[in-house]
């Protein structure tokens, strides 16, 4: 049964000013992980984007906001072999799903050069 859907679109340029700020700057946002991913692209702010709008879209479909101690960096967004995005859940965020007994969580990412959206859908 699904329990929400969310969406989130942003700006490539944001991000590319976030990420000229440093790698500090996106550990508040990023994990370790989707920062190696994102760093070895040819265009990471693309990337860095896709992932951003991911973490947003999820929180929308929860329909929470980002509040109450959950952060960007409990939504890690890693690609498998074959380039599909998974969603692994740490912390606060991972607290929240058990609870709603959320147990599973879809994401679609697209990038151009000026724009990033994400689609999350979750699954009870």
């Amino acid at each position: 049964m699904i329990y929400g859907v969310g969406t989130d679109i942003i700006e490539v340029k944001r991000m590319e000013e976030m990420v000229s700020k440093g790698r500090q700057y996106l550990e508040a946002i990023f994990t370790a992980k989707e920062m190696d991913y994102c760093d070895g692209k040819a265009r990471k702010s693309e990337h860095y984007a896709a992932r951003y709008a991911a973490k947003e879209a999820i929180l929308k479909a929860l329909g929470t906001g980002w509040r109450d101690g959950l952060a960007y960096s409990d939504i890690e967004v890693i690609n498998d072999g074959l380039g599909k995005p998974e969603v692994f859940l740490h912390g606060e965020v991972k607290e929240l799903m058990d609870r709603l007994h959320i147990n599973r969580t879809f994401v679609s990412l697209s990038h151009i050069r000026e724009m990033a959206i994400a689609l999350a859908i979750l699954e009870k």
